[in-house]
């Protein structure tokens, strides 16, 4: 007749299979006597983790077929120059801003311009420049030359009369000040959304980002009613993010004809969101795809009447 006990020390040095439930039982009440196993919960027990709540992009088409963002997760959004990217990083921001929750954003290259974002409540957004120099951050334009001053606000990707070294440096510093500002941001807690616009840094750059940052960020938001939002040319985060849109410009949107005949204004684009990964329900079987407009300010003018 066989024992169902289990010795304790059996099951920590090899791994035990039960022949029948009654010696699991026996073995769960062994190690809950050992004061390190005392509070291992069975894989049978562990509670279904909730979905995560939704908060709106701000875009109605992105919100449709994606759901919006999650809370206490990482979503990520990327696609080339002029897919739209930044048309929908500025729509969440205006979105959360008018639902009166504080807001950080992490401007890696100092791309953003204000002047565009229709619709963001800035005294409740946080701007952090990490593209700046030290001088421009203290403010010393006086001891320096005008061309001096053209010459470091050139982004990295620019800056012709830049050497490649020193443009790669201070992309990398940006870079490496962002990472640094969002993981102080997550750990202090508090706000709503905080965005990091990756959109600018170089391709190859971004790219080796370790992963182990990614995780790091996404363990600081779980449990938090925060979106972590990231910008950029391509996926980044890898598997921590929840949710992966992928943005491609489809086609212009131009005015009808004006004065002069051969003139016509832009008034924004025709964009295509593709849906990569949802971690938020069951993975479709198949990428699901959305188009919608982004427009300019002239566009919503003329919209408006």
């Amino acid at each position: 007749m066989a024992s169902s006990a289990v010795s304790s020390q059996t099951a920590l040095r090899r791994p035990a299979a039960f022949a029948s439930p009654e010696s699991a039982e026996v073995f769960l009440r062994y190690s809950s006597a050992i004061p390190k196993l005392k509070g291992v919960t069975p894989a049978s027990r562990l509670e279904v983790r909730p979905a995560p709540e939704m908060a709106s992009s701000g875009v109605a088409a992105v919100d449709a077929f994606a759901g919006g963002l999650p809370r206490g997760c990482l979503s990520e959004i990327c696609g080339p120059a002029s897919s739209g990217r930044t048309s929908v990083l500025v729509a969440a921001l205006a979105a959360a801003t008018q639902r009166e929750e504080a807001c950080a954003l992490v401007d890696t290259t100092d791309g953003f311009d204000p002047l565009s974002a229709a619709g963001v409540q800035f005294e409740r957004l946080l701007w952090i420049r990490c593209g700046l120099c030290d001088a421009e951050r203290r403010g010393n334009f006086a001891k320096r030359s005008s061309r001096e001053v053209e010459a470091s606000l050139q982004l990295p990707s620019a800056g012709a009369g830049i050497p490649r070294s020193a443009r790669d440096d201070k992309a990398q510093r940006a870079l490496e000040h962002s990472l640094r500002v969002t993981d102080l941001l997550l750990q202090s807690g508090g706000f709503g959304l905080v965005a990091i616009d990756l959109s600018d840094v170089p391709f190859q750059m971004a790219r080796r980002i370790p992963l182990t940052t990614w995780f790091r960020f996404q363990r600081a938001v779980e449990n938090t009613a925060t979106v972590l939002l990231v910008i950029g040319q391509a996926p980044n985060a890898q598997t921590c993010a929840a949710l992966l849109i992928k943005l491609s410009a489809i086609s212009p949107q131009l005015s009808e004809q004006t004065s002069p005949p051969h003139a016509q204004f832009f008034e924004g684009m025709r964009i295509e969101s593709e849906l990569l990964r949802s971690r938020v329900e069951r993975k479709p079987a198949a990428s699901v795809r959305t188009v919608f407009a982004s427009k300019t300010k002239w566009g919503e003018l003329l919209a408006n009447g």
